[in-house]
């Protein structure tokens, strides 16, 4: 399976769920954002200023290349497994057709290198 490293620094910022985006979210090339009945949470690059007492800086993001099938089972969890036995913790984002995988900046070559030892490719 190939992984890519997307270049964007990332953060993810914690809002009160009745807050609202702020249009400039929606300007990025990669963002996402998740509401529940308990918080709004905002992944987005570094340099994207929203106003918030939580926020978690340098994530990176490894995406999983190529259109993932609903039938396909057990990537995220493969992968996360790997990454948990190296003591890598993640943010796992799912879209409709892949997989997005964050780790800390300071731990990404150690995931490049778990991975690669573990038959993922990356390009």
């Amino acid at each position: 399976m190939e992984l890519k490293i997307l270049d964007n620094k990332l953060k993810v910022v914690k809002l009160e769920p009745n807050e609202i985006v702020p249009e400039i979210v929606y300007k990025q090339e990669f963002y996402s954002i998740t509401k529940t009945d308990k918080e709004l949470s905002i992944v987005v690059n570094e340099d994207v200023n929203i106003l918030s007492n939580v926020v978690e800086y340098n994530w990176k993001a490894i995406k999983i290349v190529g259109t993932l099938d609903f039938s396909l089972i057990g990537i995220l969890s493969k992968i996360s497994t790997i990454l948990a036995q190296a003591e890598i913790s993640i943010y796992a984002i799912s879209t409709y057709n892949t997989d997005y995988i964050l780790v800390k900046a300071d731990k990404l070559e150690k995931a490049i290198k778990v991975l690669e030892q573990n038959e993922y490719k990356f390009i």
